[in-house]
């Protein structure tokens, strides 16, 4: 938890990609992308913004992920 400068409380945004639903395995080339739904506005936001913090992380237990990847 990360306390802001009001004091209320705010959970830190998660960042970790190895963590998400989303990041798939592709055995065609080899290598991992993520496979968010987004449109062309929601993707240029994404590529262009300065946070850390990835608005489509969609997380759960590191086995519901392996199971969503095979």
């Amino acid at each position: 938890m990360v306390q802001t400068g009001n004091g209320n409380v705010r959970k830190p945004k998660v960042t970790d990609c190895d963590q998400c639903a989303y990041y798939q395995y592709d055995e065609d080339d080899g290598s991992y992308s993520c496979s968010a739904e987004m449109d062309e506005d929601e993707a240029y936001r994404f590529m262009t913004t300065r946070s850390s913090a990835c608005p489509f992380f969609r997380g759960g237990d590191e086995y519901s992920v392996v199971r969503h990847q095979l």
